[in-house]
Parts: C-alpha cells; structure tokens; sequence
C-alpha cells in the first residue's frame, strides 16, 4: 500500500505531462511515421527509430518520448499489411501471420484479416502497457537497491540470451554480440583514454561509432538493397474486400486466446535478446497446439492472425521492462529507444534505476504514451486501409533513391562529418553480409549499446570489490554475492541450458537455406581476422590500463566461439544450418539485379559527395537513378529529383542543419544549401 501511495503523485503528474495538444500532436505524427515505415517489409521499428535519432538533440524529453513511443507502437500494428497483402513479413516479429493472413487475403477475406490483427494488436498493446505500470510499481523498490555488481550481472545476463537465443547456431549469436561488443569499443577507452583500434591520425574514429550509424546501416540498408534487387512492386494489386465487422468478432470469440498469447508476448519482452524475432512464433505454435481443429492452419485460420498479433504488440510493453529498469535493450529496437533517450533536453534522463529514482513521472509518461499510440495507431491503420493497400503496388525502384537520401541525412548529422556516411557504407555492407550467412544483427546491435555500461560496470565492480577485500575477505565476499547478484546469476545459468536446448528451433533471420562452403567460411575468416586484430590491438596497452581488459576478454571469447565454428565447419555437409547463404536459394539468388551494381549507386552517392557535396551529388544521384534504374523518362526523373532536393533543403531549413560538403567547397565559395 506503502508503494502505491508513493507511486500516485507521478501517476498523476504523467497523466498532467502527456494530456497537452503538443504532446498528442506529436504521438499522432510519430504514430503516423510508424505507419509509413512500417508497411515496408523490413524498415521496422529499428530502421524507423535510427531516422529519429538524429532529430532528438535537445528536444524536450516528453515531446521526444512522445515521438518515439508513437512510432514503436505501431510499428508490429501496421507490419500486419505487408504480412497479409503481400504475403512478405513486414517485420522478423510478423512471420508467423502471414502463414494465414496472406492465404485470407487471397480468399478476398483480407480486411477480415486485418481487422482481426488490429483488434488483437490492440488489446496486447493494452496489455503490455497495463502490465508495465504494475510492474513498474511492484518492482521499484527491489530496482532501487541495485548497485554496480546487480547492474553487471543483469548486463551479463541480457548478453547471454541475446547471444545463446539468436539462431539455430548459438555460437554463431554468440559472436555476433561480441563483434558487436568490440565495435563498440572503438576509440577512447573510458577509464584511461587509451585508443581502442583508432589513431589520433584517423580522428574520427577516436569518438567511436554513433549509434544512428550502426543502426541505420547494420539494419535499413540490407533490407532495402534486398527489396531493390527484385525490381518489382512490392506486391501485385490486391483487394481488401469486406469483413472489417467479422474480424472485430473473430477477435472477441477468441478473447482468451488472445489473453494468453498477450502474456506469453510481454514474457518474452521481458527477456532481453529474445524478442520479435520468436515471440510470434512461440504464440502461433501455442494456438496451434490449443485448437482442436488443426486441418486449416495454413490455408487461412482467423485464429493463427489473431494469436501472433496479440503477443507481437503485447512484447513492446514487456521490452520497455529490461530497458527502463535496468538500461538493457529487450530488442534491437529498445536498443535504439536508450540512445535516444540520452539526446534528450539536456542529457539529465537515464533509463535504469536512476530514472525510476528521479524521473518516476518520466517513467509512467511512456507507460500511457504507449498506450494511448496503441488506441490512436489502431484507427489510423483501419483508416487508412485502402490507400495503403494501393501504396503497396508502388515499383520499390522508386521509393528506393529516396529511402538512401533520408538515410544518409540522418547519418551524417550524428557527427557532421563525411566519413559518417563512409561507416555508414562500411557498417551496412557487414549488414548485408550478415544478413545473408544467417548471423544475427539483433545480437550485433544489442552488443554495440551494451559495451560501454559492461566494461563500466566491470571496471567499477573490480575496483570497488579490491577496496572491499582490503578491509576483509567476508566484506568482498558480501559486496560481490549479494542475494539479488546470487538470483541473478541462477537465472542466468538456467536461461542458457533451455536457450541452447532451443536455440536450433529459432530463426534470428528468418528461414535461411544452405549454401556452399566457400563462401560461409570466406566470411567467417574475415570475422575472425578482425577479432584478432582487435585482441592485438588491446593487447598492445600498457599493462596498467583498465581499458585493455574488457576488449581483451570479449576478443578472447569471440575466437574461441569462431574457432569453434571452424572446427564445424570442416567436419558438417554442406547441408548444414551452419552454412546458410541467402544467395544460394530464394529471392536472393533469383534477383534481377546482383548486390554489387545495386551497392555500387550507393557507392556513387558516397564518391559524387565527397567530391561535390551532398546536395549536388543528390541531384544528380536521384536523377540518375531514376532514370537508368528505375527507367523513367528525362522530365519525370527531372520532376522526382527536383522534389527529392526541396524535401531534403526544406528539413535541413527547419532543423537548422547543414549537409555533408565536398572538395569543390573547399575551392568555391557556393550558397546555402550548395555549402
């Protein structure tokens, strides 16, 4: 009682911070950008948030919050139309219903379909936010006694699931999380400021990479080049047809499926790594096994929508769990949503126990932020059905050129430097190949955010744990083993035994065919040769650095997992999961186009930059592209360019922004935008 007491003054100021006109404003806009990226196969909630980051510098906390949340909680809403029009997962977390949606949809049974997603989609976002308060209130008191060893430990223990949880190879998530760790290493080391693989001769690379980068490239850019080499509309003309009442009532008759399914997506959410990439398909298989009647699954079973859908939203409220309360990314798109909290206002907010500690109004303000997008996201997808439908039939080759313009805005205001947009290139192309040999790029992304609060956590808890031991053994003992360290630990232990029972059941990046060996061990050979770099490079510190320790440890980790790897490698056919390769089978390997003339436009955006300036290069990007690739007519690709150019001048106006210069502006002195 004592709890809930303390608890109502922030629940009543959050209701006061987000019942503003401003403040509704922007959820509906960031509602509304959601919905945009999110009927896109593959431009999720992650790409969506990586677009915002740059616009969170200094914006105030509540309207930032309120942007953000709008987009993440329709992102799994509206991913349901290219599930079920398209018969393409909009998202990893949509998977399983297209399984039944799209065989609906082909019925002329699609809006039944989709309003039964909808009204699910809702009610597990409803859920998951009802959950969050409770949990929030139950949990505040035990979260406010974590000290640095509890933060360590639970770091350890969102490493471990996103790293045993990522695929049918475990070890392969495994060294996903530590290259991803190692990346994030990059630069300055926070203890002593000894240089991690950078040089004060290559400046840029002494700050580290930005998070808008990695994001942006290790997810967005192989999605879209992927979609790009089809050459096609993203789906062929398809009809809602009636139903939207039916769905509605599908929904209600199956309110208890839907009940159990939403719990199972905020469990899920709660365990860092886990995830989208699994939550539907745990839901589907648990409707599958509590239906009587199994014989129509796959051939259009309302109940095999509603099932996913109801834990697919219900997982965003459960993910906010692991992120606020102790800072650890309950997915790759959380992993995104911490960083941009820290570019708000002026820096004073941080997810973890500080914020439940000081912000705690903060903290309810996302509660029923992400509920009220889950109401609002709902009726705008039921509103703006049928036009989406027909903005699906769209060439992709046309919306393409201007997906790499925003991204390459978006990347280069992360550091306003050039080079942004060369480690956006580098960051995407090890997208493309991860995404391709079937390594996951959640547990990448994840291992970049979580580096530096892992090696700080590490670094803090030895000190203090020395100091402890100086005074007596029972004192150091007492510090390091304490009860919620000891619970955190038997949790952990468990969570890898069943996550290596199940993790040849889980599909990180979907269902990804063998291939040869060559090219799989190629890449594993790279893999490793830049581990090993990096081992050397952090071994090459002063012995009395701290900063050389944690890259040491991860590297050390990393090779024997890559060792291993080897190892099963040359001893497993090529059959083998271990060598999954998207060009061997699929769409990939039938594409109009190869990933290198596709890669190679973007190259040339990057090159014609370097040398003329983005505006510049832009122009005659778009126009070119447009016109050879995408085959339009001179005025046309003229018109689509020209309106391409006033977008992007007219967002860097109200930004207050600049865009990347070239070599001509260090010899002509040209106006803005031209600079």
């Amino acid at each position: 009682m004592e709890v809930i007491l303390e608890a109502m003054p922030a629940l009543g100021e959050a209701w006061g911070l987000i019942l503003q006109p401003v403040v509704i404003g922007y959820l509906v806009l960031g509602v509304v950008m959601g919905l945009c990226v999110g009927v896109f196969p593959g431009l999720g909630g992650i790409a969506g948030l990586s677009l915002l980051l740059p616009f969170m510098f200094g914006m105030d906390p509540i309207l930032g919050l309120a942007l953000m949340i709008g987009m993440v909680a329709v992102v799994p809403t509206s991913d349901t139309f290219a599930s079920v029009l398209m018969g393409i997962p909009g998202s990893s977390a949509s998977q399983a219903t297209v399984l039944d949606g799209f065989p609906m949809a082909k019925r002329g049974q699609a809006a039944r379909a989709l309003s039964a997603a909808f009204a699910s989609s809702l009610f597990g976002g409803l859920v998951g936010a009802s959950f969050l308060t409770l949990f929030i209130l139950i949990a505040r008191p035990i979260v406010l006694e974590f000290r640095t060893p509890e933060l360590l430990m639970i770091t350890i223990f969102g490493l471990s699931m996103v790293g045993i949880l990522a695929g049918r190879v475990a070890v392969k998530g495994i060294v996903a999380a530590g290259l991803g760790m190692l990346v994030g290493t990059i630069g300055e080391g926070a203890s002593s400021g000894d240089l991690r693989m950078s040089s004060y001769d290559f400046p840029y690379l002494t700050d580290g990479l930005k998070l808008v980068i990695v994001g942006l490239g290790i997810f967005a850019i192989p999605e879209i080049v992927s979609l790009l080499r089809q050459d096609r509309a993203i789906a062929k003309e398809q009809k809602l047809g009636g139903g939207w009442l039916d769905g509605v009532k599908d929904w209600f008759a199956n309110i208890w499926l839907s009940v159990r399914c939403s719990i199972i997506g905020v469990i899920v959410g709660v365990i860092p790594g886990l995830g989208g990439s699994v939550v539907d398909w745990i839901a589907y298989g648990h409707t599958v096994q509590t239906t009587k009647d199994k014989s129509n699954f796959g051939k259009g079973e309302v109940r095999g929508v509603i099932g996913p859908e109801s834990s697919n939203n219900a997982k965003e409220g459960g993910g906010l769990v692991p992120t606020l309360l102790f800072g650890i990314p309950g997915s790759g798109s959380m992993a995104i949503f911490i960083g941009a909290i820290a570019l708000l206002g002026s820096g004073q907010i941080e997810v973890g126990p500080a914020m439940l500690k000081n912000n705690l109004n903060i903290t309810y303000s996302i509660v029923w932020l992400l509920a009220l997008a889950n109401v609002v996201g709902t009726v705008i997808c039921i509103a703006a059905s049928g036009g989406i439908a027909k903005l699906t039939t769209i060439r992709f080759v046309l919306l393409a050129p201007f997906l790499f313009m925003i991204i390459s805005f978006a990347a280069f205001q992360s550091g306003q430097n050039l080079m942004d947009l060369v480690a956006l290139f580098a960051i995407g192309f090890l997208g493309i190949l991860m995404r391709r040999f079937d390594w996951s790029r959640p547990a990448f992304l994840i291992g970049f955010v979580l580096s530096n609060p892992a090696e700080t956590y590490a670094n803090q808890s030895v000190q203090i744990a020395s100091s402890r031991f100086r005074k007596s053994l029972e004192d150091g003992l007492e510090y390091i083993f304490s009860p919620i360290v000891i619970i955190l630990i038997i949790i952990t232990v468990i969570s890898v035994v069943v996550g290596l029972r199940q993790a040849k059941n889980l599909r990180s990046e979907g269902d990804v065919a063998s291939g040869s060996k060559r090219a799989p061990l190629i890449f594993l050979a790279a893999v490793t040769a830049y581990i090993a770099y990096a081992f050397y490079d952090a071994a090459s510190i002063p012995s009395f650095s701290r900063d050389r320790t944690f890259p040491m440890f991860v590297a050390g980790v990393c090779l024997v997992g890559c060792a291993w790897l080897f190892i099963q490698m040359m001893m497993k056919p090529e059959t083998d999961p271990i060598f999954a390769d998207r060009e061997s089978h699929g769409e990939d390997a039938t594409a109009t186009h190869t990933l290198w003339s596709t890669l190679a436009w973007f190259a040339g955006l990057l090159l014609l930059t370097s040398l003329l300036g983005f505006i510049l290069a832009l122009a005659l990007f778009l126009f070119a592209f447009l016109k050879v690739r995408a085959r339009l007519s001179a005025g046309a690709a003229a018109i689509y360019a020209a309106c391409g150019i006033a977008f992007m001048c007219a967002m860097a106006w109200s930004l207050n922004r600049d865009f990347p210069p070239g070599l001509l502006q260090d010899y002509v002195d040209l106006p803005w935008p031209l600079t």
